[in-house]
């Protein structure tokens, strides 16, 4: 197409009855970022930063309601209005705005926009996305009969008023935003994201968009750079003790025990509850828990896990219609699965490896498990894949008992083979529970992203089971359950006399399970270096990473799946 020739801009598709107003706010993020516009608009997500926060903290004054704006008619050329926080829509427009302020000057009526920072150093005063903003606002009173030529911008960290005219320019731009993010919410097709752009590492989103993440799996660019997502330091809060009961006090989880003094957690430094048996929690606290999002994990007092309470939910349709699409796919379920169970194979090689105790690990185990995960990534249905599954997993816990530590070590603490439902010896009973809580750690994580954790690809939908949460945690069994058992174990955190017997079960007491999850949650904690990233990060932080990434295949971002193998 020769340079000079104009560009003819699409317009937006008709505006169907039930379509939601769009908002000023989004057409400000689509000139900034089409990416950023769809992730929140259309997908539902969305993420605090220290920014959004500043922001809002800005406009805690402005966002009170005050004064009111007359109608068009009634609005003379001398009078002065100073009306805050209105909401003004237009059906025919399709568009709907939170104006901050709202001033009058010789009859027209001149909206105001409050910022965080200082004004930039911009030729126009300031940048697009703020000028188009505005400029929606300026529609949507034209469009109720009032004169709007102007808006203004007020930068509050260095106090200063830019004026943003309506002019052609502007208004053109603007009408192509709208057009613009219609065309893309129509086509239900996310925007590539921006390259090694600047605009990145400062967005809120940039741990659930994983711009360079993406680029790189897709066109093997730049190496990704480190996840700039906010620093959380908030834990799951454990109550195993029976019979308690957990209320709210001002902005704190009270958790009382018979005759026992209550004990207090800051809503804060909770990022899920679970719960282990019979507890009570009052409508209160779940509704609060609701608000801000934390899950809350009902255990039985075994450790089986039983389900999770959460709010709404996500909003990203686009992802779960994407999720059931592929998991009827006999061919995308087979593709996926085959690299769950060769990493998962590889991952259990590199623990033996790494945590043998006496010498040198067997050569002959070593060459099993390298074999059974190369036959893994050749097998041609689910049903071959699952019995080289289990053969690897044969050979594995035959040795496991290898990376357990001998010295001194007491009979209690002996293993033979790998048994559940009910496990008869302490170290089954370590596992059972370890992958209970992998269980529920992957359902949460998953919930959070938009999946459905009960449709999977590899483990079978069946009544109770979380079978996508089943698929993920596949190569993370030996890197987070397996090696926290081992760990416990040969640590001494956990003791044969933790243990209770019922017949031939065995299971953990509540102070041997209370050490236990301590070394589960600190191993969650644990960070490592990303083999294909190269940035560090903790295998928390990892797992909503790999969740994410699954949702860029599904959705087409990226040509497959990438495994975590660990070095």
């Amino acid at each position: 197409m020769p340079d000079d020739q104009p560009e003819l801009p699409l317009p937006a598709p008709p505006l169907p009855a039930d379509l939601p107003l769009l908002p000023a706010r989004m057409i400000n993020e689509y000139v900034y970022c089409p990416r950023l516009a769809y992730l929140e608009w259309v997908q539902g997500e969305w993420a605090e930063s220290a920014d959004t926060e500043e922001g809002r903290f800005r406009h805690r004054r402005i966002e009170k309601p005050a004064g009111e704006l007359p109608s068009p008619d009634d609005l003379g050329e001398d009078d002065r209005i100073h009306a805050r926080s209105l909401t003004l829509a237009s059906e025919r427009l399709g568009l709907i705005a939170r104006v901050d302020l709202i001033e009058a000057d010789d009859g027209a009526v001149v909206p105001v926009d409050y910022k965080r920072g200082k004004r930039p150093h911009a030729a126009a005063g300031a940048y697009d996305p703020e000028r188009v903003q505005v400029c929606v606002q300026g529609l949507i009173l034209e469009e109720q009969g009032y004169r709007c030529d102007e808006a203004v911008l007020y930068f509050c960290e260095s106090r200063e008023r830019v004026r943003v005219p309506f002019d052609d320019e502007l208004r053109a731009k603007t009408r192509a935003a709208i057009a613009g993010l219609r065309l893309v919410a129509a086509g239900h097709q996310v925007p590539p994201p921006l390259e090694d752009s600047p605009k990145c590492p400062r967005c809120s989103l940039v741990g659930i968009c994983l711009p360079d993440e993406v680029n790189y799996l897709k066109h093997g660019t730049l190496n990704p750079r480190p996840l700039a997502v906010g620093r959380d330091d908030a834990l799951p809060l454990y109550v195993q003790a029976q019979r308690a009961r957990i209320g709210k006090q001002a902005e704190t989880l009270r958790i009382e025990v018979e005759d026992q003094a209550p004990t207090t957690a800051r809503l804060i430094d909770v990022s899920q509850l679970v719960l282990l048996g019979n507890i009570s929690i009052t409508t209160p606290v779940v509704h609060e828990l609701m608000r801000r999002e934390i899950p809350v994990s009902w255990h039985s007092y075994g450790g089986w896990f039983l389900g999770h309470t959460t709010g709404t939910g996500h909003k990203n349709v686009e992802l779960r219609t994407a999720q059931y699409r592929a998991s009827f796919d006999p061919q995308q379920c087979l593709a996926l699965a085959r690299g769950l169970v060769a990493a998962k194979l590889k991952n259990g090689r590199t623990l033996m490896r790494r945590n043998w105790r006496e010498g040198e690990p067997p050569p002959a185990m070593l060459d099993d498990l390298k074999r059974q995960a190369e036959h893994a990534l050749r097998a041609r249905g689910l049903a071959e894949l699952l019995g080289i599954e289990g053969s690897g997993a044969a050979v594995y816990f035959r040795h496991f008992a290898g990376a357990l530590k001998r010295e001194g070590e007491e009979p209690g603490f002996d293993f033979a083979t790998r048994n559940r439902r009910p496990p008869t010896d302490p170290v089954n009973a370590l596992l059972s529970f370890a992958y209970a809580l992998l269980t529920r750690t992957f359902t949460v994580t998953l919930s959070a992203v938009g999946f459905d954790p009960y449709r999977g690809f590899y483990h079978q939908p069946r009544y109770g089971r979380p079978a996508l949460a089943l698929d993920l945690m596949e190569p993370f069994r030996p890197l987070i359950a397996e090696s926290a058992v081992i760990q416990a174990i040969n640590n001494g955190e956990v003791q044969a006399s933790d243990f209770a017997r019922a017949g031939p079960a065995a299971a953990l007491k509540a102070d041997g399970r209370k050490r236990f999850i301590a070394a589960f949650e600190r191993r969650l904690s644990h960070e490592i270096t990303h083999p294909l990233f190269g940035y560090r990060l903790s295998y928390r932080r990892l797992l909503e990473v790999q969740a994410r990434l699954l949702g860029r295949w599904l959705l087409g971002e990226i040509p497959e799946y990438p495994q975590f193998i660990t070095r």
